[in-house]
């Protein structure tokens, strides 16, 4: 565990990192991505198993190499949050090339569900949305067990515009209410937080614990579903942010079949660009009854 004075030395070396220029920082970060290969034994572990999983026409030194490739994604994601934490907006907007109707919660009659998948890019979507729009955001996030990265890691996501965060453990109530203010909803919904409300639906052909909140609050709540995925590109060339429209007839009001259409866009954008998901992640750690662990 980290302890305060290791989060706030952390700290201060991402401040001093984000004044270097991108090209720079992208090299530093794979290169952390490589030292993490070899000392983050277990998630090199999770991300090898569902790299098998999920892409079992693959052979052995592929998948190695995938593996590889995803941490020194990951190593970047690392080093670059300190443009997220510290950079003006101004240096931003130059990083980050927007792709589609990036201005739409502004507009729409109804309130908007952004889907926020988990590439490594991820925590761009943010600072996307709340510089190029005048909505308000509201983001369901997981309180870390250190105290000053915890106040860290909130005061970086609400740098800009107007955006409520609130605690995992508190439900679903806090979010519906904000939402009903005219607050669009940051959701990621391709996490296994456990059997409760989710349902086993196939990912990459492996059963999977699958939310299947997203599509009934979006649903109930007569919401418009906007995906949104971040890509990062190699070198010092920056960040594309794509707005995509939601996955024809979603939501349909059949959750499980409407999980089963999310779940079938999202493997397309993997495919994409596989080495940016985020394959550390026990995707799969919840199994149906009776069935044995896969890691």
């Amino acid at each position: 565990m980290l302890s305060i004075w290791g989060a706030k030395f952390l700290i201060g070396l991402l401040w001093l990192l984000h004044f270097l220029p991108l090209p720079l920082l992208a090299a530093l970060g794979r290169g952390l991505g490589a030292l993490l290969w070899w000392a983050a034994r277990s998630r090199r572990r999770i991300a090898l198993r569902n790299i098998e999983l999920c892409f079992p026409e693959l052979s052995a030194t592929q998948r190695l190499a995938l593996a590889r490739e995803h941490f020194a994604w990951m190593g970047r994601s690392v080093l670059e949050r300190g443009l997220l934490w510290f950079a003006p907006a101004e240096r931003l907007q130059r990083l980050m090339t927007i792709k589609g109707d990036i201005q739409l919660a502004q507009r729409a009659e109804t309130p908007v569900m952004w889907l926020l998948p988990h590439f490594a890019g991820l925590e761009w979507a943010a600072p996307a949305l709340m510089l190029n729009q005048t909505c308000p955001g509201v983001d369901v996030y997981s309180r870390q067990s250190n105290p000053v990265f915890d106040a860290q890691l909130l005061a970086g996501r609400a740098r800009f515009g107007k955006t409520a965060f609130v605690d995992r453990h508190d439900g679903i109530r806090p979010v519906l209410r904000l939402i009903r203010e005219g607050y669009a909803f940051l959701n990621a919904p391709d996490m296994d937080f456990g059997a409760k409300d989710s349902a086993f639906i196939p990912f990459f052909g492996v059963p999977a614990c699958t939310l299947l909140a997203p599509a009934k609050i979006a649903r109930s709540m007569g919401m418009t579903v906007q995906p949104l995925v971040v890509t990062m590109k190699p070198g010092g060339q920056g960040y594309l942010i794509e707005a995509f429209e939601a996955p024809a007839g979603y939501p349909s009001g059949d959750l499980e079949a409407d999980a089963r259409t999310l779940n079938a866009w999202l493997e397309a954008r993997i495919r994409e660009n596989p080495a940016q998901y985020l394959w550390v992640h026990k995707r799969f750690k919840t199994r149906p009854e009776g069935e044995a662990s896969l890691y």
